[in-house]
């Protein structure tokens, strides 16, 4: 009786959170990050942004990816050959269009992010490709203001080479 009451209430509490996400996100950020879905290449917020800073999960907030480790990759979606902290991704298989596909999930809000390929540029040779609609932009004149001055660091140009950590 118990178990079936967890159940329950796990399950309203899924319910009334989806419903919370439809209210804040908008119509493709809630296709994209709840369904699986796949924004417009080229016709989205953030894949030929230049701009210094990090993108976080928008659900959760946590950072993902560092403008430091984007680059053009062709495709019309944010690309990155590397992440923050690959810990907080998670990666599962992903045969929708019949192939096998690495899909990313944010580990904190479990959001669709994009998925992962093996053809990008050195040091990694990954492609990280995400659905800007998974993501927010934040400039890193706003680290402070945001409560992320703890990731400046990944800016200084004191260093020689960009911070680089590697998937596991």
């Amino acid at each position: 009786m118990i178990r079936r009451l967890i159940i329950l209430l796990l399950i309203v509490g899924c319910v009334f959170a989806n419903d919370s996400l439809k209210n804040i996100l908008t119509p493709i950020q809630y296709e994209v990050t709840q369904n699986c879905g796949t924004e417009p290449p080229f016709k989205n917020e953030y894949w030929n942004n230049k701009e210094d800073g990090i993108y976080v999960d928008i659900i959760s907030g946590k950072p993902l990816f560092s403008s430091i480790h984007k680059y053009n990759s062709d495709t019309g979606w944010p690309s990155f050959y590397n992440t923050i902290d690959s810990s907080i991704i998670k990666k599962d298989s992903d045969f929708n269009l019949g192939y096998r596909r690495i899909e990313l999930k944010s580990k904190s809000s479990n959001a669709h992010l994009g998925h992962l390929f093996n053809d990008g540029p050195d040091p990694t040779g990954l492609r990280y490709c995400i659905n800007s609609a998974s993501l927010r932009f934040i400039k890193l004149e706003d680290f402070d203001k945001e409560n992320l001055s703890e990731y400046k660091n990944l800016f200084d140009s004191t260093k020689s080479t960009p911070l680089i950590v590697l998937p596991k």
